[in-house]
């Protein structure tokens, strides 16, 4: 088991004022990213560790609508020790969810909305139902970031403009691929699971072809999981 202190360390960002996208995935031996349509059948404990000290680092959380669907997401709240850890860094207690969704189709009673710890933002388009945008906006602040599909630079600098510059990503893959195509991934952090999935599985991404080299910066390991942080190299927002 992973000592939590010397996780947030590895994980530790030097810079936090530069826009940072980082990403956080897991997947097969073999790139299955789900088990049984869950990325959740994939991991343990020490995953789970990771995963936490992710969120506990950022300052805001991303994911696609379709994975807050799949994955049971509920509303965002760290514990009150990860919250006063945050606080004694000068950050605030709690990151907040960002959701993107181009149809919208999210219900704001939803306990992502109506029981998160802080205020949600919905990540959208301009081409989004206006009505959508306004049922939401009693629960989250919505962002609209392009004109007919979300734009990830947009996404960014929409993010950084409202203090949030460190992003962690929590898929799913259409907006994982999105993310690469535009060059906006400064990070992947990616888990392992020791099993062979087979069958017909997605990958962790998909989308537009877009060939972006990685620099390997550590790899950690806790029994048969295997925990790598990549990161892009000279990359440019």
């Amino acid at each position: 088991m992973f000592d939590s202190e010397s996780l947030r360390e590895s994980y530790r960002i030097a810079d936090r004022r530069t826009p940072r996208v980082r990403v956080n995935f897991i997947s097969s031996l073999d790139g299955a990213a789900t088990l049984d349509g869950l990325s959740g059948g994939l991991n343990n404990a020490d995953d789970k560790l990771v995963f936490d000290t992710l969120r506990l680092l950022t300052d805001v959380i991303v994911v696609g609508a379709g994975t807050v669907r799949a994955e049971g997401y509920a509303g965002m709240s760290l514990s009150t020790a990860d919250a006063a850890w945050r606080v004694s860094q000068g950050w605030a207690a709690q990151p907040p969810l960002a959701i993107v969704s181009g149809r919208l189709d999210l219900d704001p009673g939803h306990p992502l909305f109506t029981e998160a710890a802080t205020r949600p933002l919905v990540l959208t388009h301009a081409g989004s139902p206006v009505e959508r945008r306004e049922a939401l906006a009693s629960r989250a602040d919505v962002l609209v970031c392009g004109e007919t599909e979300l734009d990830p630079r947009l996404m960014v600098a929409a993010l950084a403009a409202r203090g949030l510059s460190q992003i962690l990503c929590e898929g799913g893959p259409s907006l994982f691929g999105a993310l690469i195509e535009a060059d906006c991934v400064h990070e992947l952090c990616l888990s392992l699971s020791p099993i062979l999935e087979g069958g017909s599985a997605g990958r962790i991404s998909h989308g537009v072809q877009a060939t972006r080299a990685m620099s390997l910066e550590h790899v950690l390991t806790a029994g048969d999981m295997v925990f790598l942080r990549y990161e892009r190299r000279r990359h440019e927002v």
